[in-house]
């Protein structure tokens, strides 16, 4: 038998045992953890919600209560156009339609990415009361409330507005400074500040409008 040649053979064989341990243990385990004992291909902490996709109970509330709420609003803001009402009147419908339409489609988007439901109509259509007596939805009308300004015309028409729509936007800032005390979702709290802050002015906007005839 050659020694000096089986010698080189058996350090070259060693050599490359030990190279292919090293690959093996720089690809991981065969049960799919690395050296550091972690599963191949994961995180060692789990992902946390977004502030964007954070909510609680006081959130559903306010989106199912809020929606409704300005659907009453663009009802109201759309009979100026066909009642008669002022041209100021009719100014300030526009805008209230303007503003509250697409409200009401990013709370019914929230709504829906957070699986819950999305009411369908104004208060009683959806199951859920409305009026003076309802505290989950302050400030809207009730069936005579609305009958009644739908017949209105002209003067009568824009002194039944202004009125039933200054109670309305009190409602809706009640609702919202719930909101921001309660809530949790982020674009919400905005959106509940953003309420206070348009409706407010629009509430000293209309009695100066009332007080002037």
């Amino acid at each position: 038998m050659n020694t000096t040649r089986s010698v080189p053979r058996r350090a070259a064989l060693a050599a490359t045992a030990a190279a292919v341990g090293l690959l093996l243990a720089a690809c991981g385990t065969d049960d799919g953890t690395n050296a550091a004992g972690t599963a191949a291909g994961t995180s060692t902490t789990a992902p946390t919600p977004s502030g964007a996709e954070q909510h609680n109970k006081a959130d559903v509330a306010f989106a199912q209560g809020m929606i409704p709420h300005h659907r009453q609003a663009v009802v109201m803001s759309d009979m100026a156009r066909s009642h008669g009402a002022s041209d100021a009147v009719k100014a300030l419908a526009e805008r209230i339609k303007k503003a509250q339409q697409p409200e009401i489609d990013a709370m019914a988007g929230w709504l829906r990415a957070w699986g819950e439901r999305v009411p369908s109509g104004m208060g009683s259509m959806d199951g859920m009361r409305h009026g003076d007596d309802d505290p989950a939805v302050p400030g809207m009308m009730n069936d005579e409330d609305l009958d009644r300004i739908g017949r209105a015309r002209g003067n009568a028409f824009d002194t039944m507005f202004l009125i039933q729509m200054i109670q309305h936007h009190e409602g809706a800032i009640d609702m919202a400074e719930t909101e921001k005390r309660q809530g949790l979702h982020g674009p919400a709290k905005t959106l509940a500040d953003d309420i206070i802050t348009s409706q407010t002015a629009e509430i000293a906007q209309m009695r100066e409008m009332l007080k002037n005839g």
